[in-house]
């Protein structure tokens, strides 16, 4: 009897290639998803774009901007089948420690009101709420606030 030990989870920059998976999970879980372009053109400017393979298979993304200091996450998605099992706690962590090696004082993200799970990972990781952005996602009823947080590294 033989048996094959299954790849470890593990992170890599995202590429061109990747964008069709990605759309196909940020579909999946957003009700207004980025687009094609949106991901495109983050990869052209050179934003720090990451992938969370298992596998062989994409089960996350994540993209950060870092300038001047600063890192913004942009967006972060974890395909729903793979919720619930620590995998947002463990890229955050990724984040986190590549915006230390890229000399980020500080990260920034949006996240909305009505997202309490990553809200909730956020403020775990010592992220904290430092505004709100009036009527910033498109919702179903129109649009919808978002909390900017703020983890000083």
């Amino acid at each position: 009897m033989s048996a094959r030990l299954q790849d470890a989870p593990a992170f890599r920059p995202m590429c061109q290639t990747d964008v069709e998976a990605v759309i196909a999970i940020e579909c999946e879980i957003y009700p207004f998803p980025w687009s094609y372009g949106n991901f495109r053109d983050s990869l052209n400017a050179g934003h720090s774009c990451w992938i969370y393979e298992f596998d062989g298979l994409v089960v996350g993304y994540a993209v950060m901007m870092v300038a001047a200091g600063e890192a913004h996450l942009l967006n972060l998605g974890i395909a729903g089948n793979w919720q619930g099992r620590g995998m947002g706690r463990r890229f955050m962590l990724h984040l986190i420690g590549l915006a230390r090696e890229y000399h980020a004082e500080s990260i920034f993200l949006e996240v909305r009101p009505s997202n309490i799970a990553a809200r909730r990972l956020y403020s775990t990781e010592g992220f904290r709420e430092i505004a709100l952005r009036k009527k910033y996602y498109p919702s179903e009823d129109g649009r919808e606030d978002a909390i900017l947080m703020e983890l000083v590294l």
